[in-house]
């Protein structure tokens, strides 16, 4: 299964947050070699193809719940407010902010990754919360 990953942003700030979180995947074992940049079409007046999103090929392995928490990890290390957008092949997707992970506990945070992991790989609703 792919994963599509998006950036909440606009314009410029979303390709520089884009390549940001990339970079952070890239750096993840579990990820490593699944991580494809996506780009869209220039954008007139520019010299070239936007940066867009990324695509992650998920298989087991423990890789859903390594991108969840390499991207729970990224968000938490911004000093601004950014939402990342995971959507899966058949359309449902989910959103992750840092309104909603920045002020959790440790273990907060170990059940919504178990808990989003499930969600990624499944599409069953977690308590209260929807794909």
């Amino acid at each position: 299964m792919d994963v599509r990953v998006t950036d909440g942003a606009d314009g410029t700030a979303a390709a520089d947050e884009t390549r940001s979180l990339l970079a952070w995947l890239a750096e993840a074992d579990e990820l490593r070699g699944r991580v494809t940049p996506q780009e869209g079409p220039p954008v007139p007046g520019t010299l070239g193809p936007v940066l867009d999103g990324l695509v992650v090929a998920l298989g087991s392995g423990g890789a859903v719940t390594g991108l969840t928490t390499a991207l729970v990890a990224w968000i938490r290390s911004r000093h601004s407010n950014v939402t990342v957008r995971a959507t899966r092949p058949d359309g449902a997707s989910l959103e992750i902010s840092t309104k909603l992970v920045g002020p959790m506990t440790a273990q907060e945070l170990r059940t919504f990754v178990t808990d989003t992991s499930r969600i990624l790989e499944s599409g069953r609703e977690a308590d209260g919360g929807a794909l």
